[in-house]
């Protein structure tokens, strides 16, 4: 069972959260300019979309990267906010009318209160969204959501790798160097990233022996936010 907690607007480890950030910036700009331009595809107009990039401070998706090989940004090109902008439609916080996004009044309402913001956001899109349809590749990891987060919990505890933790669910024989990276892709894709955009991971990179690893932990936000059934496997944090 995954239980999402309720948190109070002013609750530190929001701040922890990638995908919150966005939507509040976004709900907010759109308060206060009263809409957002739409181009004739529906999609938020470049000014939009460069604000977005300069702002949103996105893992791996700074401005100074975005930019450096593209002076001109469109929605689709910054997939964050492409899928942000989907999902403020879908949960009915914003549409569009008469070629701009406006917030709708539960919308306006949720700018202001980011602790029910994440309690509409969060949940829908880790557990309802089909993370493999914005992928590099289409490839879904077998498994459910119940089953990898109650796993993560124990594994990830302490900080484990990418590698340690595909072998948790799928066995140590698949690897980066061998025919099950397409599999791997799929489980980075699918399950680490989103967790990773909502805050509940955090991921850091080195290089060892000439591969990259991939580091895992749990933020404050995961031990905060959710209440797992394997919460009692976990070992108490030495303090020194």
């Amino acid at each position: 069972m995954i239980e999402f907690r309720i948190f109070h607007d002013d609750h530190p480890d929001l701040k922890h959260s990638p995908l919150l950030r966005a939507a509040l910036l976004t709900l907010q700009y759109a308060q206060k300019h009263g809409a957002i331009g739409l181009t004739k595809s529906k999609a938020f107009k470049r000014v939009f979309v460069h604000w977005a990039v300069e702002h949103f401070d996105w893992p791996g998706s700074s401005a100074e990267e975005m930019f450096r090989y593209n002076k001109v940004i469109n929605e689709y090109e910054f997939p964050p906010l492409e899928l942000l902008h989907y999902l403020l439609i879908t949960l009915r916080l914003g549409r569009h009318f008469k070629g701009e996004f406006r917030l709708t009044e539960r919308g306006t309402e949720l700018a202001q209160t980011p602790g029910k913001l994440f309690a509409d956001l969060v949940p829908f899109f880790i557990l309802q969204i089909d993370h493999a349809s914005y992928a590099r590749f289409e490839d879904r990891p077998f498994g459910k959501w119940d089953v990898w987060m109650n796993v993560i919990n124990v594994e990830a505890d302490h900080g484990t790798t990418e590698g340690a933790l595909f072998a948790a669910f799928y066995g140590e024989e698949h690897d980066w160097d061998n025919a099950g990276w397409r599999e791997m892709v799929a489980f980075s894709s699918c399950v680490l990233h989103p967790l990773e955009w909502v805050g509940l991971l955090v991921q850091t990179h080195e290089e060892r022996d000439g591969k990259h690893v991939h580091h895992v932990f749990k933020t404050p936000l995961w031990r905060s936010a959710l209440k797992l059934d394997t919460d009692d496997m976990l070992r108490p944090v030495c303090v020194q």
